[in-house]
């Protein structure tokens, strides 16, 4: 069937929302930006409103349109139960005559698709976490839990803060390898150790909040020449790598040209050897894959997704 009304596309993460309301024949009719989504922490329905303050102006630039479609991509909607809860309470404000929920790595998958009108491929977005879904033609996916280390994760910008700590830790107290993190992670806060960081954090001085600071302090160092921060991203490569070969497998695409798209702020930024690292990782596990970087916002993704829904052209 052809769009009859507008979509209402949404895509939201730890940090922020971004909506865009897309007429019939794809005019940007209004926009709005809104802040972090985490159900888990303040619970369904608290997140939900925080969706209709941005929701609610995106619809008030539009004239509002008559909503076809709720397209919503969602941080923390890692399984289909929570799909499922975050669907039923996005249909009961009635934005639209439709809603699909999706897992917001979805939304990074299909921008990077642009020009396919039959979406196939995979993405790997490593942001504050890291998550990987893929997508055939026919609707089929493979998607990972993300769930932490309870689910087999590692990596995303907390975790690499979360490493960055302890190695550092570890080495100014004889425990570990020495690293320059030591010195620089401290620096970055205006402390002059790592004893004095591992105490500002403990009493809250420096509130845990702004850990995911440290990732890109933790990159600069490894792109020094530094062993244990260069070792950490080159753990990372591997697993961004491993991830992507384990969904194309699951999709049958290895055998294929395909594509691997990478998002999220930390694969955006194309650091040199994080890069490097997941080019030449893919190309030793998956020689057929065509990797790029999504530049596109997220949104576009929850855009598209909303017109395949209702058989837009």
């Amino acid at each position: 069937m052809g769009l009859s009304g507008a979509v209402l596309a949404i895509d939201a993460g730890n940090s922020k929302t971004d909506v865009a309301v897309v007429t019939a024949d794809g005019e940007v009719a209004g926009t709005a930006r809104g802040g972090g989504f985490r159900p888990p922490a303040t619970g369904v329905e608290a997140a939900v409103d925080t969706l209709a303050e941005a929701v609610t102006r995106a619809q008030q630039a539009a004239g509002h349109l008559p909503v076809a479609q709720v397209s919503a991509c969602l941080a923390n909607a890692d399984l289909p139960v929570e799909e499922e809860q975050l669907s039923a309470a996005i249909a009961a404000r009635d934005w639209g005559a439709s809603v699909e929920v999706r897992n917001d790595t979805f939304a990074v998958l299909r921008a990077g698709l642009l020009e396919d009108a039959a979406p196939r491929g995979v993405a790997v977005v490593c942001g504050a976490g890291i998550n990987c879904a893929g997508m055939l033609p026919d609707g089929r996916t493979a998607r990972f839990p993300a769930l932490g280390r309870v689910s087999g994760d590692w990596g995303g910008g907390g975790g690499l803060a979360e490493e960055a700590l302890w190695h550092a830790a570890r080495a100014e107290d004889g425990r570990g390898a020495p690293t320059e993190l030591a010195r620089a992670l401290p620096e970055h806060f205006g402390l002059g150790s790592m004893y004095a960081l591992i105490e500002a954090l403990h009493l809250g001085h420096v509130p845990a909040g702004r850990r995911h600071e440290l990732t890109p302090v933790l990159f600069t160092v490894a792109e020094a020449g530094d062993p244990v921060a260069s070792g950490l991203v080159d753990r990372l490569a591997d697993e961004v790598a491993n991830m992507a070969t384990v969904a194309l497998g699951r999709l049958g695409l290895l055998d294929s040209p395909a594509p691997v798209l990478l998002g999220g702020s930390i694969l955006a930024a194309r650091r040199p050897g994080l890069d490097a690292g997941v080019r030449g990782e893919l190309g030793r596990r998956a020689p057929l894959a065509e990797v790029r970087v999504v530049e596109a916002a997220p949104v576009l993704g929850a855009v598209l997704l909303g017109m395949d829904a209702v058989g837009a052209g």
